[in-house]
């Protein structure tokens, strides 16, 4: 995608614009929450209005993005006239190739590095097409702000920020070599699709490294406990198979199966797995499941006294959830901060007093 341009201003303004986004957004970000009494990691607000506050930043936020997609757009399509012929490079690297000169061929830059060192490497390497090179970079640097800005602005992103963000920039780029050369603007070129999609992988690591470094004030306390867990646990019995460890099963019990099908499905809208057992049966067996986790229910459908029992369940959304609850008749506490993990929490009670708590995803 030729941003046809080879200006050293072009250059500067671009870098300024990323550098500027990168340092400043997190930054101001933090600052603003800060005076206005909101928290930004899922704990609790010193705002009361801190929910309406959030969704607005989150409006601001996606409109922003769109703001750079709307830039995107033109630059790769709407800024281009319809060409005569279809065009595409597929050889890999070549404007970087072109952009240096060698003595020996990049190969022996190669030997030379492992056996004679950096200097000695590149002693003879010479930049005769300085445009190929800012075309390289500029490729990369329009797609930072789409690596940085996806997990910052979306949950999605941020739940799987070392795979999608990069992911979606190489099929963004995909796509739109696919559609220059299917409509004539521009051409396809492979380094392209190299390049921009290791400007979203650089515009990933500087979110890690950057904007969740300064929002996430605990982040050092937080890595720590993570080293300290895998350097002591490599050897533990499960540690090999932890990522095929799914959401457990919670077990209740209960008096009352009407009761349980009534409220975990009819009002709150569990889904109903397995039942065992009839209407007029002495013991009845339910199976739901609540998002990733499934929760049991054992009904002995005869009056008896039973102990204290809890649900913990994550959630996102929880102003939305609390505004339903209340509004299907179900008496909320009001949000508590979660003594574990900070985040707010919200609880409600069901049949058979079980203490629901719904505890924010965020």
């Amino acid at each position: 995608m030729n941003l046809q341009t080879t200006s050293l201003s072009t250059v500067l303004w671009i870098t300024g614009i990323v550098t500027v986004m990168v340092f400043l957004l997190p930054w101001a970000d933090r600052r603003i929450s800060r005076k206005l009494g909101i928290n930004l990691h899922g704990g609790m607000s010193e705002n009361p209005d801190a929910d309406r506050l959030l969704r607005v930043r989150q409006v601001l936020l996606t409109f922003g993005f769109l703001v750079y997609l709307g830039v995107f757009a033109y630059l790769v399509f709407f800024s281009r006239s319809v060409s005569a012929n279809y065009t595409v490079h597929v050889s890999f690297l070549t404007d970087l190739r072109d952009a240096f000169s060698t003595d020996r061929g990049f190969s022996d830059v190669l030997r030379r590095i492992f056996t004679e060192g950096f200097a000695s490497a590149f002693a003879n390497v010479r930049l005769v097409r300085p445009e190929d090179l800012v075309q390289f970079y500029l490729n990369m640097m329009l797609f930072v702000p789409l690596g940085y800005l996806l997990p910052y602005v979306f949950r999605w992103f941020r739940a799987h920020v070392s795979i999608r963000p990069v992911g979606v920039c190489f099929l963004l780029s995909f796509a739109v070599e696919n559609l220059q050369l299917l409509f004539r603007r521009g051409l396809y070129d492979l380094d392209d699709l190299f390049s921009n999609t290791l400007g979203g992988l650089i515009g990933q690591l500087l979110y890690i490294s950057v904007a969740y470094v300064v929002t996430h004030p605990d982040w050092r306390k937080d890595l720590r406990l993570t080293r300290s867990w895998r350097r002591k646990s490599r050897r533990r019995i499960l540690y090999p198979f932890r990522k095929n460890l799914g959401p457990g099963r919670i077990v209740l019990r209960a008096t009352d199966g009407q009761a349980v099908w009534d409220f975990y499905v009819e009002k709150l809208g569990f889904r109903p797995v397995c039942r065992l057992g009839s209407e007029d049966s002495v013991w009845t067996g339910f199976l739901f499941e609540a998002g990733g986790a499934q929760v049991e229910f054992l009904c002995s459908n005869r009056e008896e006294e039973l102990g204290e029992q809890y649900l913990t369940l994550f959630a996102e959304k929880l102003p939305r959830i609390c505004e339903k609850l209340e509004s299907s008749g179900i008496e909320v506490e009001t949000y508590e901060e979660d003594p574990f993990t900070g985040f707010r929490q919200l609880r409600f009670t069901g049949p058979d007093r079980v203490q629901i708590t719904l505890v924010e995803n965020f």
